[in-house]
């Protein structure tokens, strides 16, 4: 396979990230349990993280290049490496607003230089989108590793455990890993690069990208779509805790099953990408979401679970509940590799921030919506509310497919 190493590095450190990200939601559970965290000011993490995450990306996506696409991933896992060495002798809540603040701006640096990367070591569109797929697919099964990993290191027994802190040592010796697997593999960048070499050049192609309507229609649907995809991550421990009232473990095996189904869906984008138009894809996927939502939450309501409730013996919508992340899945993918493969390969990381920025403010603001809903009125009603945006981003992405960009160097 053409760069099969490079490629093995960027899934490696895609997954990496997968755990340390979206363990933000069996973080706000423990929170809540170790340290008596209200749900609406554990939800700060999700913003402790995405923040970082948009300013970083908006500072140095234009000329990232520049710095070194492989040098920037190398800095990113070196300070999540420190920082999972520092985390198992937390005894605060402000050591992981720490943690999450130093992941969010290690992942900018990573996941720019990821998406960057892939248009240098893909060659057609449909190469890149099929790649784009299976990408985003093996960072939900990071998740789901993720979800798996840290429940094995929860106590049931004993709610206020901080033993689970542990977890820390086997990702800190994982991102250590990927350090190591990168440092001594090549990347040939020099196609990333613009041939405007000064920063004033790289600031105006960063600029240029917002004058292309098609780009607009893009940043609202990626804002639109981690507004939903986050707020159902960062909430379904919790969900499966308090609503269905199953044990600690389970909801965040819980978490598990929808990274699974997430994976899954991502998976067969990369399929189907190669088969249909993107826009039938991504249709598709939010219309048989919004019916899931409706079919699925209603069964949820009034239900009674016994404590010794196990994966072997639980009703129906304990499994069913997670699984509508399969039709979820497929359109993040989708919508990045259709406008990565509108532009020249020069404008991947300016774009690449954008697209970075754009979809951490939306994972903030999902999450704090619904942590405040989920508070104040129900779980149920917190994810119904998905239903406006899922609207809102059909809309967006049929206009986006309506228009061309036709960009000059």
């Amino acid at each position: 396979m053409k760069n099969f190493n490079i490629k093995a590095v960027l899934f490696l450190n895609y997954f990496v990230f997968a755990i340390l990200l979206n363990s933000v939601g069996t973080v706000i559970l423990q929170m809540q349990q170790n340290f008596g965290i209200s749900k609406s000011s554990a939800s700060v993490l999700e913003g402790f993280k995405d923040l970082p995450i948009a300013i970083c990306s908006f500072i140095l996506a234009s000329f990232l290049p520049k710095i070194g696409i492989k040098k920037s991933m190398l800095i990113g896992l070196l300070l999540v490496s420190c920082m999972c060495f520092v985390i198992p002798f937390a005894n605060a809540f402000w050591f992981f607003k720490i943690l999450f603040t130093v992941v969010g701006v290690s992942f900018a640096l990573i996941k720019i230089s990821v998406f960057t990367s892939i248009g240098l070591v893909t060659d057609t569109d449909k190469e890149h989108s099929s790649f784009m797929g299976y990408l985003e697919g093996f960072f939900m099964i990071g998740v789901l590793m993720g979800n798996v990993l840290f429940s094995l290191f929860i106590d049931d027994h004993n709610p206020r455990s901080t033993h689970w802190l542990n977890v820390y040592w086997v990702l800190g010796a994982i991102s250590t890993l990927s350090f190591l697997f990168l440092f001594f593999t090549k990347l040939d960048e020099h196609e990333a690069k613009s041939e405007k070499t000064d920063l004033l050049g790289d600031l105006r192609n960063s600029i240029s990208l917002f004058s292309y309507k098609k780009v607009l229609f893009f940043l609202l649907c990626a804002f639109l779509f981690v507004l939903v995809e986050q707020s159902f991550q960062t909430w379904t421990p919790t969900f499966y805790k308090e609503i269905l009232k199953v044990p600690t473990s389970m909801s965040i095996q819980a978490g598990a099953v929808l990274a699974g189904a997430f994976a899954l869906g991502r998976f067969l984008s990369g399929f189907f990408s190669k088969k249909f138009s993107w826009i039938y894809v991504v249709s598709f996927c939010v219309v048989g979401f919004a019916i899931s939502i409706l079919l699925v939450l209603p069964l949820t309501h009034n239900i009674h679970i016994d404590t010794g409730t196990t994966w072997l013996n639980a009703p129906l919508v304990v499994y069913l509940f997670p699984l509508m992340g399969g039709l979820l899945a497929p359109i993040y993918p989708s919508i990045n590799s259709v406008i990565l493969a509108s532009i020249p390969k020069y404008l991947h990381s300016a774009m690449s921030g954008l697209i970075v920025v754009f979809s951490a403010i939306g994972g903030t603001v999902g999450s704090i919506i619904t942590g405040f809903v989920f508070q104040e009125f129900s779980g149920q009603q917190a994810f119904y509310l998905s239903l406006i945006p899922l609207s809102l981003l059909i809309i967006s992405a049929i206009f986006m497919n309506k228009l061309k960009i036709n960009p000059k160097k």
